[in-house]
C-alpha cells in the first residue's frame, strides 16, 4: 500500500540519494518549495511523494491543461520499481483529480517505454497507437482516459 502526500523539506536527503545525487541539498529544498506552490505556469499542479512504509519511493504529479483536462506524471525510483507503486499511485491520483472536477486524463508516453505503456493499459487508458512527435522531437504515444464517477 502506498500513500500520496506533499513533499516535506525533510525528504530532501532521500530525493538527493534516490533521484538527484548531483544536486545540492539546498537545490532540492528549493525544488520542494516550488512543487508545494500548487501552480505551474499559471495552471493548477501538484507534485506528490509516493510513500511506502513512511519512505518516499518516487513521485507523481498532475497538471491542469484546461478546466476539464489534466495530465499525469509518475517516477518510481530505481530499486523500487516493479512493486506496483506506480499503479497504486496513479489510481489514487485519478480519484484526486476526479474530485477536483477534471473529466479527462491525457498522457504522453515514450514509444519505447514498455512498462509505462503497460501501466496505462492496465489503468484502462486508450490510445490510437499512432506514434506522435512531442515538443522535444521524441516519439510518444498519446493515452486518454475519461474519468466517470465509476471509473
Amino acid at each position: 500500500m502506498v500513500v500520496l502526500r506533499p513533499f516535506a523539506l525533510y525528504d530532501a536527503a532521500t530525493i538527493q540519494k534516490k533521484r538527484y545525487p548531483a544536486k545540492a541539498r539546498a537545490e532540492i529544498e528549493q525544488l520542494i518549495r516550488a512543487w508545494n506552490k500548487e501552480t505551474y505556469s499559471g495552471k493548477r499542479f501538484a507534485m506528490l511523494a509516493i510513500v511506502h512504509d513512511d519512505e518516499p519511493v518516487g513521485f507523481c504529479s498532475w497538471f491542469e491543461h484546461t478546466k476539464s483536462v489534466v495530465s499525469f506524471g509518475v517516477d518510481v525510483w530505481e530499486g523500487e520499481r516493479k512493486k506496483g507503486y506506480a499503479f497504486m499511485a496513479l489510481t489514487q491520483l485519478e480519484e484526486c483529480v476526479r474530485e477536483k472536477g477534471f473529466a479527462i486524463v491525457q498522457d504522453q508516453v515514450r514509444a519505447d517505454n514498455v512498462a509505462s505503456i503497460r501501466l496505462h493499459e492496465k489503468l484502462q487508458f486508450e490510445t490510437d497507437g499512432y506514434v506522435y512527435r512531442n515538443q522535444k522531437g521524441g516519439k510518444v504515444l498519446l493515452f486518454l482516459k475519461v474519468l466517470t464517477p465509476e471509473s
